[in-house]
């Protein structure tokens, strides 16, 4: 046992370390839900559910079932994956151990999905300090599929992956950010050339069109850059 834990341990720590080491957001999910597969003992596929008001997003799938049952979730309002991506709390774990006898919380899906050929399944909050980004859910095609050990490398998982999601998310903005910056400088540039402008007029000039046509300021200054005027 304890070379099974210490094992388990070097796996989740290089995992750690391959999450944090993916090049864009959507590496980094793609990562997490694999790594699932990869170490939850009993888990078929895998997959991160957001939810956008009363929209569910699902996210780096690794099975057609985890699209399935994610918009099953949506139609119905009801399901740990649903509940545990609107839930607040850090240490929530959401788990059905069998399909075919859960009919108490959530009776309309678990109903759905054993048509989907779902056995069992369990769904952990992604969360950090400051945003809930959603929830990793894990399936398995066979009852009681899942032990007390595999909700533990589950939520170690979620823990690990919250915590990289985050920061893929916040360096991907930061792109962005930096990408729109030097286009917007680009553009003052041509209009300070052409139209003879101070930098201060230029802006005034950019945010001016950006308002008066509702057009992002980005997307503005992207137009003049590629035409080289208004």
């Amino acid at each position: 046992m304890d070379t099974d834990w210490r094992t388990f341990a070097e796996q989740m720590a290089t995992m750690a370390r391959d999450l944090l080491a993916q090049d864009s957001v959507q590496a980094t999910l793609e990562r997490i839900t694999h790594s699932a597969t990869e170490l939850v003992d009993g888990c078929d596929a895998a997959g991160i559910l957001v939810l956008h008001g009363t929209r569910v997003e699902t996210l780096a799938p690794t099975d057609q079932v985890v699209i399935d049952s994610d918009q099953l979730q949506e139609r119905l309002r009801q399901g740990p994956c649903f509940e545990a991506a609107r839930d607040h709390r850090d240490d929530r774990v959401f788990r059905i151990a069998d399909f075919t006898t859960e009919e108490s919380r959530w009776p309309d899906y678990a109903s759905h999905a054993r048509r989907l050929h779902l056995g069992s399944m369990m769904g952990f909050l992604l969360f950090t300090e400051d945003e809930d980004l959603g929830a990793l859910n894990i399936y398995s095609r066979r009852p009681g599929a899942f032990t007390g050990t595999s909700e533990t490398a589950g939520w170690l998982l979620a823990s690990h992956a919250a915590v990289a999601f985050s920061s893929a998310r916040t360096h991907a903005q930061l792109e962005r950010a930096v990408a729109t910056r030097h286009t917007i400088g680009e553009a003052m540039g041509i209009l300070m050339g052409s139209r003879n402008l101070t930098e201060e007029q230029a802006f005034d000039v950019l945010r001016r069109y950006s308002q008066e046509t509702n057009t992002k300021l980005r997307d503005v200054a992207g137009r003049i850059c590629e035409t080289g005027a208004l």
